[in-house]
């Protein structure tokens, strides 16, 4: 059982070296093989990795593009925001010059207005002061020339010697009443 190849008639052969014509015809379909691959698999199999390479850069090619827009598509919306804050804050200390000097015209206009209503009640006082004084001088004189009657004794119902009479008492408190 050991011994195979002593058993089948075989002159002496090695099963594990080939015989030369099997090394032969390995040799040959092997260099058949490696040409087939060389000429028609490896070529395609180039094109499909340059194909992949391609697509790959492309790809990076594209996002480093478009990384590159939205930096500044970036850039742009914090100018724009930059600029809006700027305008906010110029608009801001706008509103409060504005409302300063509307503050300041309204207080401009209530102190007008407030002199106008001193005035107008000052006028109307010294009306009615003029008003009240020539109403007690009437009403003095009438009662003076009573009074002036019953201490006298005589008439002083004429009126013209009631009126200078009157008119000079008056005169004296007048000049009675500015010491």
């Amino acid at each position: 059982m050991f011994n195979l190849a002593a058993e089948g008639g075989e002159s002496g052969h090695n099963p594990i070296i080939p015989i030369g014509q099997e090394i032969v015809v390995g040799t040959i379909a092997f260099a058949v093989l490696c040409f087939v691959l060389m000429k028609f698999v490896f070529p395609r199999m180039e094109q499909t990795f340059q194909a992949r390479v391609d697509a790959i850069e492309g790809g990076i090619k594209r996002a480093e593009a478009a990384q590159a827009e939205a930096n500044q598509l970036l850039e742009q919306y914090r100018a724009q925001l930059a600029e809006a804050r700027t305008d906010a804050a110029k608009i801001r200390d706008d509103a409060r010059a504005d409302a300063e000097g509307i503050r300041q015209d309204i207080l401009a206009k209530a102190r007008e207005e407030s002199d106008r209503v001193i005035q107008a009640g000052k006028d109307q006082l010294a009306a009615e002061r003029a008003t009240i004084v020539r109403e007690l001088r009437a009403e003095v004189g009438t009662i003076a020339v009573d009074l002036a009657s019953k201490i006298v004794g005589e008439s002083l119902a004429d009126e013209a010697r009631r009126k200078g009479t009157v008119d000079r008492f008056l005169s004296g408190l007048e000049s009675t009443g500015a010491r």
